[in-house]
């Protein structure tokens, strides 16, 4: 169980094939000092389990599966990474509930700076969709962070939320007030997406100040959501509906 508060920014030192997957040596040193064989440790969001450590790096076996469905798929020996001890009994917990279990991935859409704060917009599974709201937390490559702004549920239905400006789309022109302008973003997209708004402590403190669009990035959404939704598709499925 980790709280999504990222310790350190640690650097994938080493990568040798494990099987189907990988076996990865992840340089940081903060979480090697006391770590040892077999706790778990949050490696850019994911739950790793240390099967040999020094003084200053850990190794740990990585999955086929794992690699299929997460970022840690793309990384490179010298990729930096977000890391997180698990949670002690009897801390407090500064972030959310973050189980290490990556519901999927999302590409950074779009990076706008602040004097202060920078806002990521990062796409959205359309099966994650209904599990993020507005207020609401999830973890962004094992970050704990409040989402700002989200897609209406039509997006990608051909209909989209109004916003305030005139948009540019292919190559015509149309005015904001029809609704089918992205709300603030002024850019059309039929995919979902969330936003954060990033300080300067998680900016500096992570690999999240680093993002460029393009890049791709873990997500899990809140435990709760998921239980909830889980618990509905079994309800409507009883009372003879379809979900």
């Amino acid at each position: 169980m980790f709280t999504g508060i990222i310790e350190e920014i640690g650097e994938i030192a080493a990568i040798s094939a494990s099987g189907d997957g990988w076996r990865l040596t992840v340089h940081a040193p903060k979480a090697a000092a006391d770590a040892v064989h077999g706790e778990s440790i949050a490696v850019s969001g994911v739950c790793l389990t240390v099967v040999g450590s020094t003084e200053t790096s850990f190794d740990a076996d990585v999955m086929k599966q794992t690699l299929d469905v997460s970022a840690l798929g793309a990384v490179q020996v010298g990729s930096r990474v977000n890391i997180e001890k698990a949670m002690p009994v009897g801390a407090r917990l500064g972030g959310h509930i973050v189980q290490g279990h990556v519901d999927g991935v999302g590409t950074v859409l779009e990076v706008r700076p602040g004097a202060q704060w920078r806002v990521l917009r990062i796409s959205l599974p359309i099966d994650l969709a209904a599990l993020v709201v507005d207020k609401g937390s999830i973890s962004v490559a094992g970050t704990s962070l409040t989402v700002s702004a989200v897609s209406s549920p039509s997006t990608g239905s051909g209909t989209q939320t109004a916003g305030s400006g005139t948009q540019t789309a292919g190559s015509g022109t149309q005015t904001a007030g029809s609704g089918t302008q992205t709300a603030g973003s002024g850019a059309q997209t039929d995919e979902h997406w969330f936003e954060v708004s990033l300080i300067p402590e998680t900016l500096e403190a992570t690999i999240l100040g680093t993002l460029e669009p393009g890049d791709v990035v873990n997500l899990e959404t809140d435990i709760l959501a998921r239980h909830v939704e889980r618990l509905l598709a079994f309800r409507t499925l009883t009372e003879g509906g379809s979900r």
